[in-house]
Order: C-alpha cells, then structure tokens, then sequence
C-alpha cells in the first residue's frame, strides 16, 4: 500500500510539474496583430497590397471599415479606416518585415517609383547592421516608419 502510494504521489508531482511547465509555455504573449488608423483605406490596402506584396485575407467586421492582411504565418496586419490626418512620425517608431532577397525588392520599389533609403534616408544603398543584416527604411500613405531587412528568419 505504502508503495501504491508513493507511486501516485509521484505521478501527481509528474503531471502537475507538465501541466505549470506547459501553462508557461501556454500563457506566453506572442504577436497576434498590429492595427494601423488609417486615413484612406483603399489607398493604404493597395500600399500594403501592391508594395509589400501582403495578401488580402477575410475580415470579420464586413463594414467597409477594415482590411486585413497577412504578415507571417501566426500574424495580421490590420487597417482601420478612419484617422482626421495624416502626421509626421519618427523613424525611430516603426515596424519591420523581412525579404529573402533585398535586391529582388528594391528593385520592386524602383519600378514602382517608391521612395526608400537607409536610416538617415541620404542614399538608396541599404545600410548593413553589425550582424550582416542589409536594412531601408520607406513610409507608408500615413507617413508611418517600415523597415524592410534580408534578414534569415
């Protein structure tokens, strides 16, 4: 009985130590979603659209109001129409996707005609981190801050 015992208690203290080390693991925060207030929806779902080659997925509101599209296979890029104006913003605040060949881009946005540069935007040339990351800097229709890097995620 003593030993019946013992063996329960251990497969309690077992499960429970999995249930807290799986409940951490659960309860994580992870990036579900970044939303932008946008000042002209269409145009800034035909940036995201046509210059950040983003794909349209369905949105749940159906009001005209929202556009959703996908930035990574657990992540969404959420428009909302609405903001009075369009304001100035720091590069410092900005959000950043990553391209499997920098070239290949930049080259998309000089057929497009699309302003970029590096963080001081004085030259088209990418700047290099010091981890070999290649990185510029565009903004999109409401004058928010995108860095674009060739980073191997």
């Amino acid at each position: 009985m003593r030993t019946r015992t013992t063996i329960l208690k251990f497969i309690l203290l077992f499960s429970l130590s999995g249930i807290m080390l799986n409940t951490n693991a659960q309860d994580a925060v992870k990036a579900n979603h970044v939303a932008l207030y946008v000042k002209d929806l269409a145009k800034s779902a035909a940036f995201y659209k046509d210059v950040m080659k983003l794909k349209e997925i369905p949105e749940p509101f159906h009001d005209g109001k929202h556009v959703w599209l996908k930035t990574g296979p657990y992540t969404n890029l959420h428009l909302i129409q609405g903001a009075a104006e369009i304001t100035e913003h720091d590069i410092n605040s900005h959000f950043a996707y990553s391209v499997a060949s920098m070239a290949d881009f930049t080259k998309h946005l000089d057929a497009l005609h699309i302003k970029y540069g590096n963080w001081k935007q004085d030259s088209k040339t990418p700047q290099v981190r010091p981890d070999g990351v290649k990185q510029i800097y565009l903004q999109n229709p409401d004058n928010i801050w995108i860095e674009v890097n060739d980073e191997k995620l």
